[in-house]
């Protein structure tokens, strides 16, 4: 859980001396220490079962006239990238709010972990690791005073460990954390969230404000937690984001659930465009027989066509004529995922507005 997030959780921390550069930069921590590794929690189930990180049932936030969200069944296995998507005001954040007991559920349930989100709310936090959407930080501290306290807090925080992420991260560990830019304020939060090695990491628009390079250490960061046995639950609106890292994604719109899908599936699913060039004219009807094949075009000796699923028998009637040359272009999940988006009528008939 991110200490900085929630200001009322302990008393706000003296500012106190500058901590020295090198190794010995974040000391022994006090607070405990673990006696388990905290991410193999997934590989102790009884029978070598793995347990659900995450699991909710008809899970309602209502806020009157204002959206929220709507029997939210939702379930998230442990050991994975498991992807929360949708558009502003979909009701991801509300979700995780309620995941962390900040809400309270107008009615249904979750359970983390194995525990229940409102009963066992300060045992989650401790085993949770948390990048809230819009982050609070003691803006008079600097990263290294911030840091060492949240550990302190904790307990059971590596200091060569935390000392790697800083280092990772490039976090600026000396300024007062309010002269820093949005992309280094979210360095420290990112850190915070993975220092003490979670079973679970909760993370929302995590990327937001980290240049290209950062996003791509934070994306290798997260596989190695998954690699760990931690589970990570990554919610963004960033369709490339998603697609790129998560192993299975659930798409939300205006509250609601709108499907849950391994993204290998969306990309089996997703549409390509080909290319292909021919020696010579060829006919452009048993192209447009093929299944999966659409929209298809003939110029000048050059076809043109959409292609769902496998391409093998596209290839073999290709194979017929001499081709020049062949151009399939990635699979288009942003144009997937957008239709999810669309204001359509839902399974019932009902517009949504």
């Amino acid at each position: 859980m991110s200490i900085a997030h929630d200001r009322d959780a302990a008393a706000r921390p003296e500012v106190g001396t500058k901590v020295p550069y090198g190794a010995a930069r974040f000391g022994t921590f006090d607070g405990g220490s673990r006696t388990e590794c905290p991410s193999c929690w997934a590989r102790s189930a009884a029978g070598g079962n793995p347990i659900n990180a995450i699991e909710t049932e008809e899970l309602t936030k209502s806020y009157g006239s204002a959206r929220g969200i709507v029997d939210l069944d939702l379930t998230v296995p442990a050991a994975t990238i498991f992807g929360f998507l949708g558009p502003n005001g979909a009701g991801k954040t509300t979700t995780i709010r309620l995941l962390f007991d900040f809400l309270r559920p107008t009615r249904g349930r979750a359970l983390v972990l194995g525990l229940d989100s409102r009963l066992d709310s300060v045992a989650i936090k401790r085993r949770v690791g948390y990048v809230p959407g819009d982050p609070a930080l003691y803006e008079r501290l600097t990263a290294s005073q911030l840091l060492e306290w949240l550990a302190r807090l904790r307990g059971g925080v590596d200091p060569t460990w935390l000392q790697h992420l800083t280092d990772r991260f490039a976090v600026d560990l000396d300024r007062p954390i309010r002269t820093l830019s949005r992309g280094n304020r979210q360095k420290i939060t990112l850190v915070q969230a993975f220092m003490h090695r979670p079973e679970l990491l909760i993370l929302d628009e995590p990327t937001s404000g980290l240049d290209p390079l950062l996003q791509h250490e934070f994306a290798e960061l997260v596989r190695e937690m998954r690699s760990d046995g931690a589970t990570v639950f990554l919610s963004s609106h960033l369709l490339d984001e998603v697609q790129h890292l998560c192993d299975r994604v659930a798409i939300v719109r205006e509250g609601h659930l709108v499907t849950v899908e391994e993204v290998a599936t969306l990309r089996e699913r997703a549409v390509r465009e080909v290319t292909i060039r021919f020696d010579g004219p060829v006919d452009s009807a048993p192209f447009a027989a093929l299944p999966g094949v659409s929209d298809v075009e003939v110029r000048d000796a050059t076809l043109h066509c959409h292609l769902v699923g496998i391409a093998d028998a596209l290839v073999k009637l290709a194979a017929r004529h001499t081709v020049i040359d062949f151009t399939s272009a990635p699979p288009d999940l942003d144009a997937m995922f957008l239709q999810f988006y669309e204001p359509e009528e839902d399974h019932h008939g009902d517009a949504r507005r």
